[in-house]
């Protein structure tokens, strides 16, 4: 696998660990049952940063405000290290979240936690995606203007 290809792949998983409910994903990781020895090389720590946004999504972009993340990193016993960061304030979400980064370092246990762990959360993830979709599709209200014959000029 080339290195772009493993950062798609990487930049992936972590999205989805970011957005997906702790109570979820330590249920799936429960499952699975590893347990690797590791340590803490940073946090859990919390900090903020800068939201930013477009008018219209193309517009000039402008501070929305700030929000609370938390990042861990942690280095497993063979060595390899793992980051994570997510909005809020749940360290044994991203505490885990770092743990299954380092361990995706190996490709076979990669492809164990993208089937066992991804694959699903994604997939619940796309889900409730479409259901706000459609959600705020029934809201939609489309403006038109009406020309009136009077308004003609001829």
């Amino acid at each position: 696998m080339d290195i772009e290809t493993e950062i798609a792949a990487r930049r992936s998983r972590m999205s989805v660990l970011a957005r997906c409910k702790t109570s979820r994903l330590q249920g799936l990781w429960a499952k699975l049952g590893l347990d690797p020895a590791y340590k803490l090389l940073r946090g859990p720590e919390y900090g903020l940063v800068m939201l930013r946004g477009r008018t219209g999504g193309t517009g000039e972009a402008f501070n929305i405000g700030e929000a609370t993340i938390t990042r861990v990193s942690v280095k497993l016993d063979d060595g390899s290290v793992g980051h994570a960061m997510a909005l809020g304030r749940d360290h044994a979400k991203v505490r885990l979240s770092a743990i299954v980064d380092a361990l995706c370092h190996d490709i076979e246990t990669a492809a164990l936690i993208d089937a066992e762990i991804i694959a699903p959360i994604r997939s619940e993830l796309d889900g409730e995606d479409e259901k706000r979709r459609q959600q705020t599709a029934a809201t939609r209200v489309d403006f038109f203007t009406m020309v009136r014959g009077e308004d003609d000029a001829d």
